[in-house]
């Protein structure tokens, strides 16, 4: 991992994203790009008049003062930080600049019910995970340690979950897998459960080593499956995969990956099918 983006609003759920971040940072070498977004109208931008042009300047100098002090913190002593200021709220502009620093993560700080604060409200944490095409790791409180012992992974085990399931492993030592049995069409049999995994874990590891890392979960909705058993598993970080733009998976069906990253009190990190 060498380059790190935090989307910040300079909240105190900002700076939980941010010390989350530098602590990566730190530990895997990595720089920090840190981008905030101002609230200006798009059509501010091609408005030469005067008045405009002054808002604009104004909310830019802004911008600069707070990120003067705001990245005046301790824990980012020895970390490269570079701060970035976007003209005007567009969450495809935090996957386009990862794209033109080629960063590895998003670090983003969430109230989480009540979805992200400020600059992220409601369902604007789906909007950043559905551009992005690199993990994105939000975050509610503020980091006591990050070892990530406990990863717990959630997957209906069909072939689109391979390839977020193994760039989990990339970063992740210890995962537990998880699959949730809700009522209705996806309903499976114990024997028709293990099969799939076996399937699953065949093609994607090659062997079935990880076997008895697989917990089956029965419960009313497949969020509330995920959540029940992370808990139950004692997990630090819930990692869910996501086809972003393209819509959620058949597994998240709905707003499930969305609610699992907002109702979560653990660490959420999705990663692009």
């Amino acid at each position: 991992m060498d380059k790190i983006i935090v989307p910040i609003d300079f909240s105190e759920y900002s700076e939980y994203a941010l010390e989350t971040a530098a602590i990566l940072a730190k530990r895997n070498h990595a720089d920090l790009i840190v981008l905030h977004m101002l609230e200006l109208e798009k059509g501010s931008l091609i408005n030469s008049s005067n008045d405009q042009n002054e808002k604009m300047v104004f909310y830019l100098k802004l911008a600069e003062q707070k990120f003067e002090t705001y990245l005046d913190k301790d824990y980012l002593e020895g970390i490269k930080v570079t701060p970035i200021v976007k003209h005007f709220k567009v969450f495809s502009e935090v996957a386009e600049v990862a794209q033109e620093h080629n960063a590895d993560m998003i670090v983003m700080g969430s109230h989480g019910t009540s979805g992200l604060s400020e600059i992220f409200v409601g369902s604007n944490t789906e909007k950043v995970v559905r551009y992005s095409e690199i993990p994105v790791l939000v975050v509610k409180q503020k980091p006591t340690k990050l070892d990530f012992e406990t990863v717990t992974f959630a997957s209906d085990f069909s072939e689109s979950m391979v390839e977020p399931y193994l760039k989990a492993r990339q970063l992740f030592d210890s995962i537990k897998l998880i699959y949730v049995n809700v009522p209705g069409e996806g309903f499976k049999s114990s024997a028709e459960m293990e099969q799939t995994v076996a399937n699953f874990l065949q093609k994607a590891d090659g062997n079935l080593d990880k076997l008895n890392d697989v917990h089956y979960i029965s419960d009313y909705t497949v969020e509330k499956g995920i959540l029940n058993a992370s808990s139950l598993l004692g997990a630090d970080l819930i990692a869910v995969p996501t086809h972003g733009r393209k819509g959620l998976a058949h597994f998240f069906t709905g707003s499930i990956s969305e609610d699992v990253a907002n109702h979560a009190t653990l660490p959420v990190i999705t990663f692009k099918i």
